[in-house]
Parts: structure tokens; sequence; C-alpha cells
């Protein structure tokens, strides 16, 4: 497949905006449990918040530069019954709606106590939102995912590895976000978070490394022969019939050789794994500029990675339409 920046942009900006309320709120139960120091509400859940919510917004902008009209951007919603796209339209603003309203009661320090649950343990509002804002979370990395997952004949995207690796890899750069975050508003957390980045980092990179291992193996249930229903052993395509492209050569095929996937698949397998793992345990020791170079190079790889997801989907159609003339 043609990968489409602005879907890159998409997904891996509110994945990480995504993992960054997870990590909030994780931080939030614990310290609620009194397992870990209670923060600056203002600094830390608040600003974190912010930021979650500015991420989730330049990725909503970036989705509108793949739409032929972006004014009729509305008529997604309506098909919610059967498509995965209609019901991502409709999670994503409910979820940036719970992130808000999240970080504005903490900003505004609104913990009225609700209920005690058994252990002595306060339910204010906070803590109701961050739920809403959690079961939201997770809807939307599986709507994102079952996009493409459920294609049944983009045999590298129909696997359950799709849906584990959005929510993997959202997770591990929204928790190394929050621990590049929590180095300036919340030092104290920064050794919890930034452990559970690394966690979900290396659960991510058995993710991602089964996939690559999966789609290595794949093998394509249509040929040249039931392509086009001839059964000689040996069919080379000449010409389409016309000498300029089309939409099928340019929007079903990312146009690049082998050795640019190649070098694209071990680029950000190095950046999205070792490297980051490696700077957010130097971060863990009390270096801060390590912990946003984490966050950095792994976002980069990221951006890498999704872009070989979409170029290594090989569309059926391929088959047909192999070369312009």
């Amino acid at each position: 497949m043609h990968p489409a920046f602005s879907v890159i942009f998409l997904t891996t900006l509110i994945g990480a905006a995504q993992g960054l309320f997870l990590a909030l709120f994780t931080a939030q139960t614990y310290a609620a449990f009194k397992l870990l120091p209670q923060p600056d509400a203002h600094a830390f859940y608040g600003q974190g918040s912010l930021l979650a919510l500015v991420l989730l917004i330049a990725g909503l902008v970036a989705s509108f530069f793949h739409l032929g009209h972006p004014e009729r951007a509305w008529r997604t919603a309506t098909k919610w019954r059967t498509s995965w796209l209609s019901r991502e339209v409709i999670v994503l603003p409910a979820f940036m709606g719970a992130v808000f309203l999240y970080g504005l009661a903490h900003w505004l320090d609104w913990h009225p106590l609700l209920m005690t649950l058994p252990g002595d343990l306060p339910v204010d509002p906070t803590a109701i939102l961050g739920v809403a804002g959690t079961v939201l979370a997770f809807a939307l990395f599986l709507c994102t995912a079952m996009i493409y997952a459920c294609l049944k004949f983009l045999a590298e995207w129909h696997t359950p590895l799709t849906v584990i690796n959005y929510v993997l890899l959202g997770g591990a750069s929204g928790f190394s976000l929050a621990a590049a975050f929590a180095a300036f508003t919340a030092p104290e957390l920064v050794s919890f978070l930034a452990g559970w980045a690394a966690i979900i980092t290396l659960l991510g990179l058995v993710g991602r490394s089964a996939s690559l291992y999966r789609n290595a193996r794949l093998k394509p249930k249509s040929t040249l022969q039931t392509a086009i229903g001839i059964k000689h052993p040996r069919i080379v395509q000449k010409t389409q019939g016309f000498m300029g492209g089309s939409f099928n050569t340019r929007e079903f095929f990312h146009g690049q050789p082998i050795a640019v996937l190649r070098g694209i698949k071990w680029f950000f397998m190095l950046a999205v794994f070792p490297l980051p793992l490696l700077l957010l345990l130097s971060g863990m020791q009390g270096v801060t500029g390590m912990l946003v170079a984490a966050f950095v190079i792994q976002y980069v790889g990221l951006l890498a990675e999704r872009w070989f997801f979409f170029a290594q989907a090989n569309h059926p159609q391929n088959l047909y339409y192999q070369s312009i003339a």
C-alpha cells in the first residue's frame, strides 16, 4: 500500500496521547493506594492532560489532509454499526472530551469526596473521569487498529497482532513522554514511569517482532493466474494499455525498492526499541536529557514503523496493475 503521511501522523500522535493519558491516570491510581507520592495536581495532571490534548488535536488536524472533501468529514460517523472508521470518528472526540475534563478538574483542584471504597480509597470526580478516559483510550486503540485488522484481503494486517501492536506502541511512546514530562513537573515519579515505559517497550518489541516473523512467511492466496483467470504457468504483464500512471499504481503500491523497505525496517527496530530502552535506563539515574531523547527517538522510529506497516501490506490488485508500460 502507499503510505499516507497524514494517517501516519494521525495514528502516532493520538497513540502517544492515549499512552500519556494512561500514564497520568496510572500514576494517580498508584498514588491513591499510597504506593507513590502524590505529585502536584496542577503541574503534572493538569498540564499533562493539556499536552495529551494538544497531541490529539494535532492528530485530528493531520487526519483532514487525506480527505478529498474535508467539509463532509462528519458523514463518516453515520456508519457506526458496520464501520470501524465511523466508530473511531465517534470515540476520538469522546476521548478528547474526557481528557479535557480530567485535566480541568485537576487544574481547578476539584476533588470533592464522592464515596470511599474498601481500604479507605477515596473516589472523587477525577477518578471517575480517569476510568472513563481509560475505557475510551482502549476503545480508541481498538477502533483505530481494527480499521486495518478487519481487512481480510490484506493478510499482513488481518491479525490480532495489529491491535496488540497499536496498543503496545502507543503505550510505550505515551509512557516515555510521561517520564520525560515528569522530569520537569514530578521528579519523584520518573523512575516509576520510565520503568513502565521500558516494560511496555519490551512487550512492543515482542509483539512487533512476532508480526514481522508472521508476515515474512505469508503465502499469497492469489496469483497472476487467478487474478486474470488464465491458467498458463508463465504470465508477464507488459502494459496496462496506456502509457501513464493510474490511481491503482499510485495508491496501492509504495513504489520503493526492497532495499528501502529493509533499511526502514531495521531503522525502526533500533529506534523504537533498544535505543529508547538504553536512554530510559540512563534517565532513571537522573539524566533528564536522556528521557527527552528517549521519547523523541522513539517517536521518530514510530513514524518509520507506521510507514513500514502501510507499505508492507500487499494489495491483491497489485497482481494485475504491476507496471505502467
